[in-house]
């Protein structure tokens, strides 16, 4: 597998990928994290520079309290000189003062920078999950979308905001530490370097095992939100049909599973954090009973010994602080792993490099030996077969045909949600991947069963193709279809706040506003999936003389499995397997026989 095939991969599990693979997708998320970094060149070197002069005067303390010890202490008590003493009390004060402001300063700063990453991070997973296809979202659950926004950032922003400040000052004061213990006694110096390969064994048997844990943690944990999102999208149908105990089981079981990835996390900590503390003690130990040998052989001084103590205690202290590095950095990394593979998602239907601007669409829609179909290369589905179709501007189309026919994937290519596998969708004469986006977007405006409303008001959502319509304009629009009379009857009007996925309107009033969104804009292709499934009768009547005249001038694609809708079309399209086989108006094609006679002749007998 090359890195290019792994590319935004959707799998959760790393667990089966080659080494070379996990190296691609290694070298994919410190790419992303390189390209955050980059801009803020400036704030990251003020950092670095005040970071290491922090740790620099830490560093210093211990040496200075050798100083006292061993000089400044014998003048005071020998010949009454307080001024050594004094001046290195002073200096140990600036030193430890100082070193407290630059860490104070240090802080605020890689808050900045942090602040700064996640706010480009976050905007950008926004962005460009936007602008991926349908058929990305199709088989991108919601709740691992949100798991990206939300655990998966929280993890990495844990690393930037303090596990990263942390290990960078454990490093450089560990380092200045060493260095300062050397300068003052050599052969201390040794010990705790000699110290330095249990230590790395111990480190790096960590870093491989945690890795692994921390995977398996992003894992189960995308897997524990995957689970509540799809459970409480779906109540209706959770309490309908009585999931309810079965759904209790699903979720204990994904909660075990995150149990368990956790406490093998723990139990890695469970062994790191002890043996941090045995190498520490041993070392102290060492250099205690080395340096006591040599007081008495007056080869070494006591304050020499005591800052050259707390030097190694200066060095292992903060080795916990890059335990607790590694435990963030493990967790950051798989999840930066996962978002860097939802940004290097490409979109399928890709923006034409020179775009054709087509300002004002006449409406006339051309397929030309169009086929679409998906699924891997070894094992593709063809769900629309070579499809050659004229559909004048102004022409009203029904798309009739059993479920899986193709009609809703050709309205879809219609729209460009997808783009066709071969062959030519056209507007106009000019082919839509060659259209300007904003101006195709205008042109073609589809309406689903879905009729999704966001918070805001009832006014708001049907000005969604058209932010700067007047009152009026949004009034006649709710009029054409029907709408106007229901909206007038609620709380505030036309000002009513529609809530959460329209949840204070019935779903038929929701696709109501929907067409009056759609009518609004007035595109001039209008598709129509389904778009009268929610409606009672008395509403469905009322659309359909709204669309009778909202439609006259326009071209419209309609899909209904209702006859009564298709009776405004001027053309009907029968389809079966992804193949047009029946084309004519209702009339004829009822005249002549045929699975569309057959449909009409159900359907009038279930009137009856």
């Amino acid at each position: 597998m090359s890195p290019e095939s792994i590319r935004g991969t959707r799998g959760e599990d790393r667990s089966n990928y080659t080494r070379e693979e996990s190296r691609a997708i290694r070298r994919r998320s410190l790419r992303l994290l390189g390209s955050l970094l980059k801009p803020r060149k400036k704030l990251i070197v003020l950092t670095a520079v005040v970071v290491v002069l922090s740790a620099v005067l830490r560093a210093m303390g211990p040496s200075l309290i050798a100083y006292g010890i061993d000089e400044a202490l014998p003048r005071a008590v020998a010949q009454g000189d307080w001024g050594p003493a004094i001046g290195i009390s002073l200096a140990y004060l600036v030193v430890g003062g100082g070193g407290a402001a630059l860490v104070g300063w240090y802080v605020v700063l890689i808050a900045r920078l942090t602040q700064a990453v996640m706010l480009e991070l976050r905007t950008r997973i926004f962005r460009h999950t936007q602008r991926l296809s349908l058929e990305f979202h199709e088989g991108y659950t919601s709740g691992r979308i949100i798991s990206r926004q939300t655990s998966d950032l929280e993890s990495i922003q844990e690393l930037l905001d303090g596990s990263l400040s942390e290990l960078i000052d454990a490093v450089l004061l560990g380092s200045f530490t060493l260095i300062a213990l050397f300068l003052l006694d050599w052969r201390s110096g040794l010990v705790l370097v000699a110290m330095g390969l249990p230590l790395g064994i111990l480190m790096w048997w960590f870093v491989i095992e945690s890795q692994k844990g921390f995977r398996a943690t992003r894992t189960v944990s995308a897997r524990l939100i995957v689970q509540f999102v799809e459970t409480m999208t779906g109540i209706r149908a959770v309490q309908a049909f009585r999931r309810e105990k079965r759904n209790d089981r699903a979720f204990a079981k994904v909660s075990d599973d995150y149990r368990r990835a956790n406490l093998r996390v723990v139990n890695l900590f469970g062994v790191l954090d002890p043996g941090l503390v045995l190498l520490g003690n041993i070392t102290i130990a060492a250099v205690l009973l080395w340096g006591a040998f040599r007081v008495t052989d007056n080869a070494l001084a006591v304050g020499v010994l005591l800052a050259a103590l707390l030097h190694v205690r200066n060095f292992f202290g903060p080795l916990e602080d890059v335990a607790m590095f590694l435990n963030s950095y493990q967790s950051a990394v798989a999840a930066l792993e996962k978002v860097s593979g939802v940004l290097e998602e490409e979109p399928t239907v890709q923006d034409p490099e020179r775009p054709v601007a087509l300002p004002a669409a006449r409406g006339s829609l051309r397929f030309d030996n169009v086929t679409f179909r998906y699924g891997g290369a070894d094992d593709p589905k063809v769900v629309l077969d070579r499809c050659t179709l004229d559909i004048p501007a102004g022409q009203t189309i029904a798309l009739v045909g059993t479920t899986g026919a193709g009609k809703s994937t050709l309205a879809k290519l219609i729209a460009r949600f997808y783009d066709p596998t071969e062959g030519t969708v056209a507007l106009d004469d000019v082919s839509l991947r060659e259209l300007d986006t904003a101006d195709m977007r205008r042109a073609i405006v589809m309406v689903t069963q879905e009729a999704y409303l966001f918070s805001g008001t009832i006014a708001e959502n049907i000005a969604l193709g058209k932010p700067d319509a007047s009152r009026a304009e949004i009034r006649d629009a709710a009029k054409a279809v029907g709408a106007d009379e229901f909206i007038q009857s609620l709380p505030d009007g036309y000002d009513t706040d529609v809530n959460k996925r329209g949840g204070r309107v019935s779903a038929g009033q929701r696709q109501l506003v929907s067409f009056a969104r759609a009518f609004l804009a007035d595109p001039a292709v209008l598709i129509l999936d389904e778009a009268t499934a929610s409606l009672d009768l008395p509403s469905e009547r009322l659309v359909q003389d709204a669309l009778q005249r909202l439609l006259a001038d326009r071209t419209a694609i309609i899909i209904a499995h209702r006859l009564s809708t298709v009776a405004i079309a001027d053309r009907v399209l029968v389809m079966e397997h992804g193949v047009v086989v029946e084309d004519g108006s209702p009339e004829a094609l009822v005249a002549q026989g045929g699975r569309f006679a057959d449909l009409h002749a159900a359907w009038e007998k279930s009137l009856a």
